[in-house]
């Protein structure tokens, strides 16, 4: 498909050129100077969105990961260092998403050509947030601390969605491209780590056959900046070469889709015949919900690779297996935590992972009902992507109250 505004070849399943920002619909495209949308006002300053057109992207887009590399290097003027004792680390933890996400959100707002008073708007959440972060008076490597440090990310994805939609959030279409993206860039930034792993260690490599000790630049420049830069960098990526990753997503989604969905089925049929039941610690909650998670990433990614038109099949048989198998581990780790907190009381880990399972519960049981409507031929598949898109802020949300009410809630813990 190519967009007739500027040409840029684009993927099938885009709904928005990466280049120009024109709204695709099959062949045609219509400039979003034009497009009939709800009022962005608030986030935008009263104009429409406009994707900046510039000839040195590449150029923009270094110059915000130099940024962002930077960023995490200038607490070492006030003397907080990476590897200096609990406390140091403690702050690098909680700060971590203002060294690289307000650039991003920023990048995004450049691109999209947000004015001042959208610029205040999205940068007023990062605000509050920070001070939120390093006002509360947090016992060093406490509970609420690291559930801090887990949520804010979370939480703030929001605010740059909102930057990458153009303030259009309202649109179901864009939030799907907001979909897409994440899990693009997802894919993008874990092949720039994987090189820059290699480079790091032939590098170390290469210095160590001289005798020279580089690990100290490695460890205390390279990695952190390396880190932080290449966020920005596999953004821009994504959004300069839209169709590379585009096509790589859905191959991915429909490799790991049976494998995570065999894997849930063996344990549960394991646990079933062992009588064995979930240890409630904070590793292995982390570690269900990251698994729950990774399963709706899958199940997002294949809803916006998807065809909404196209009738059901085999995969959408096991995308529903898969759903339904996420399903009944959530609710025994519901079960697991329920009965630990009746027997231990209330703790801000145990909490978390119960509101945090209860969301991924709401989401799971009606994308399960909605998709077994549409295998029966009793409902569309616009439905799913529908909720999908609707329920994506709740996420945001709840790790909002998780760091803005669990620190004082819990004494600070």
């Amino acid at each position: 498909m190519k967009c007739v505004t500027c040409g840029q070849e684009m993927t099938e399943i885009a709904n928005f050129c990466a280049k120009c920002g024109a709204k695709l619909r099959g062949s045609e495209s219509v400039s979003p100077n034009l497009e009939a949308i709800t009022d962005p006002s608030v986030v935008t300053g009263g104009t429409t969105e406009v994707t900046r057109d510039t000839a040195w992207p590449e150029i923009v887009v270094v110059a915000f990961a130099v940024m962002a590399a930077a960023a995490v290097k200038i607490p070492v003027l006030f003397g907080y260092y990476l590897d200096d004792g609990v406390l140091d680390s403690s702050f690098y933890a909680r700060n971590a998403s203002f060294f690289v996400l307000p650039l991003l959100t920023g990048y995004f707002a450049w691109k999209r050509r947000f004015r001042w008073k959208g610029c205040f708007w999205l940068g007023l959440p990062f605000v509050v947030a920070a001070v939120v972060a390093n006002a509360f008076p947090f016992i060093p490597g406490g509970s609420t601390e690291i559930l801090t440090a887990l949520h804010l990310p979370i939480a703030l994805w929001l605010v740059v969605g909102i930057a990458y939609t153009g303030g259009h959030w309202s649109d179901g279409d864009r939030r799907m491209d907001f979909v897409r993206f994440s899990g693009e860039m997802f894919i993008c930034y874990t092949l720039i780590a994987l090189g820059g792993g290699v480079f790091v260690a032939v590098t170390v490599f290469m210095f160590d056959a001289i005798s020279l000790d580089v690990e100290w630049f490695v460890q205390g420049w390279v990695l952190p900046c390396g880190a932080t830069g290449a966020v920005i960098v596999a953004a821009g990526l994504v959004e300069a070469q839209e169709g590379a990753t585009a096509n790589m997503a859905p191959v991915l989604t429909r490799l790991f889709t049976p494998l995570f969905a065999v894997v849930l089925l063996v344990f549960l049929t394991t646990m079933v015949w062992t009588s064995g039941s979930i240890d409630v610690e904070r590793e292995v909650l982390i570690g269900f919900d990251l698994l729950l998670v990774l399963v709706l990433g899958l199940l997002l990614y294949a809803v916006s690779a998807r065809d909404p038109k196209a009738p059901p099949n085999a995969f959408d048989v096991l995308q529903l297996s898969l759903v339904i198998a996420a399903l009944v581990v959530d609710l025994v780790a519901l079960a697991a935590i329920t009965a630990r907190i009746s027997e231990f009381g209330f703790s801000p880990n145990k909490v978390a992972a119960l509101g945090e399972n209860l969301v991924l519960l709401v989401n799971l049981s009606w994308s399960a009902w909605i998709y077994t409507h549409f295998l029966r031929r009793r409902g569309s598949f616009v439905a799913l992507e529908f909720w999908q898109t609707r329920y994506l802020p709740v996420y945001s949300v709840w790790a909002g109250l998780v760091v803005v009410t669990f620190p004082p809630l819990f004494w600070f813990v």
